[in-house]
């Protein structure tokens, strides 16, 4: 990607603290950027920012293109005359969890209110704009929305057969039928595009670039599988006839059932790839770089049956490699992109990689159950990866040492010269001192907290997303600690005594 040293903190903005039950895009996300930019950081790195459906997972949303209402702040709603101080009430919310039972209905109920006096007022012509340029996804995601809550929730595949199948005469009388409610979910995306384009805004200005991930997989209930059906391996009632995973591996012994659907990859590629250039254009919209969450899957891809209830038995088919890469980046130009080669090695992936010269990742709880040859280990790696202490679906640092073997708590020790008592702080400073062009450290390991802060555990279906930290754990020490780091090795954007843009803004 052509980019000088840098580092960064991986944080979900649901890890955010503040009173209303959920971090946000408010005001303690813009305290993080200006924490960020004087800890001498350059890089922020989020999950994906979407809709999420059942089991709140950010890499299982209701939409490719649309951000998650949950993220929107209230207090901007109330700036803006939408809300009242009385709607603004707040129940006791859990602050170091998110309870998304007690959250969603209560997020939704503020919204509403929000939207109410948003109709009785001349809506703004930023918001015309937005639902004109936004048209392409958002009026099949807005309408896919209002006919989940006419269904109860359930499935696209569950509703009366003429909406499943999009029958146009059922279509044209939904839209008539649930205009108000379609209304919402417009109104829901233009506050939360502005709210993330604002917050975006902050970080750019500061010189921070924004890390987005892109799942490579849409989820089996989203608006894009139901709008775009003919690109997706269906059956004639919906139903996938095959569905992704992994075989097993370091998180599972039965594999990773991920249950999303697989693409027709020749239907795709005979429409010149559109869906996914479109994909990609909106996500460097929101995005300054973006990760590909499971890039081996455009070299082979394993596919299980749709019917199937692990994913020990499938087959590996061969995706579409560089005759996709080479339609997109006609299309968009150069990619700045980062790939998540993780998984068993292949070296198809990494020629595939290579190829486009896109860094690779390295993860340093990997690099201590073999030996010196370990690809993970610092000192066999180059410039153009992105290395991480650990990433959302590991341990946090400390937890994953405490569980560690003997063996690997030993060779830990004697590579870092180390005595273990500071282990998450080590991993931070090898990372740091690595040659990899960038260094991303998850926030759980910036506050040396145990497993209680993990954000996910792969192949377990309940307890994740839910991490938050309080606001005073986001502290000077931290802060002093990454910016001596930065500049000890050679990751800070400014000289050390030059002011930052929010200083200059500032004096």
């Amino acid at each position: 990607m052509n980019q000088h040293r840098a580092s960064g903190v991986l944080l979900h903005p649901t890890s955010f603290p503040g009173p209303y039950g959920i971090g946000d895009l408010g005001k303690e996300a813009f305290r993080f950027i200006d924490w960020l930019t004087e800890a001498r950081q350059q890089l922020w790195q989020v999950l994906p920012l979407g809709p999420t459906g059942f089991g709140d997972s950010p890499y299982q949303c209701f939409s490719a293109f649309a951000g998650n209402p949950l993220l929107i702040a209230p207090d901007d709603l109330l700036q803006r005359g939408y809300l009242s101080r009385r709607d603004m009430a707040v129940p006791l919310f859990p602050q170091e969890r998110v309870n998304y039972g007690a959250v969603i209905p209560w997020k939704r109920r503020l919204l509403q209110a929000a939207y109410q006096q948003f109709i009785t007022q001349k809506p703004p012509g930023a918001f015309h704009r937005f639902v004109e340029e936004e048209s392409a996804w958002l009026v099949d995601y807005a309408l896919f929305m209002a006919l989940k809550d006419e269904h109860h929730g359930r499935p696209w595949t569950q509703w009366r057969p003429e909406l499943r199948d999009r029958e146009e005469n059922a279509l044209i009388a939904a839209t008539e039928r649930l205009h108000d409610v379609i209304g919402f979910h417009y109104f829901q995306q233009w506050i939360f595009f502005e709210q993330w384009l604002r917050l975006k805004a902050r970080a750019n200005a500061n010189h921070i670039h924004i890390i987005g991930d892109i799942p490579i997989y849409v989820s089996m209930d989203s608006a894009d599988a139901w709008s775009q059906r003919r690109l997706f391996l269906f059956d004639a009632t919906g139903r996938p006839e095959v569905v992704a995973g992994v075989p097993p591996d370091y998180f599972s012994p039965t594999g990773q059932l991920w249950g999303n659907p697989i693409y027709d990859w020749e239907q795709m590629a005979a429409n010149g790839f559109a869906w996914w250039i479109e994909r990609i254009r909106a996500n460097l919209r929101l995005y300054d770089i973006i990760r590909i969450d499971h890039f081996r899957g455009f070299y082979n891809y394993w596919v299980v049956p749709g019917d199937a209830k692990t994913a020990e038995h499938g087959e590996w088919r061969d995706g579409p490699r560089t005759d996709f890469f080479d339609a997109v980046m006609a299309a968009v130009g150069e990619l700045p992109l980062i790939a998540e080669d993780l998984g068993e090695p292949d070296p198809g992936v990494y020629a595939l990689r290579d190829h486009y010269r896109f860094p690779g990742m390295k993860v340093l709880q990997f690099a201590w159950g073999s030996d010196a040859r370990n690809s993970f280990l610092p000192h066999n790696y180059d410039k153009n990866f992105v290395v991480y202490t650990g990433t959302h679906d590991n341990d946090t640092t400390r937890g994953w040492y405490e569980k560690a073997s003997e063996r690997e708590k030993d060779y830990v020790r004697r590579y870092l010269r180390v005595d273990g008592s500071d282990i998450a702080w080590d991993f931070i400073r090898l990372a740091m001192a690595s040659t990899a062009d960038f260094a991303i450290i998850p926030m759980q390991d910036c506050m040396n907290l145990d497993s209680e802060a993990r954000m996910n555990t792969p192949a377990v279906p309940a307890g994740n997303w839910v991490w938050r930290y309080l606001p005073q754990q986001l502290t000077d020490g931290i802060r002093a600690g990454l910016a001596e780091m930065a500049e000890l090795y050679g990751r800070t954007p400014f000289p050390p005594q030059q002011p930052t843009p929010s200083q200059k803004a500032s004096g």
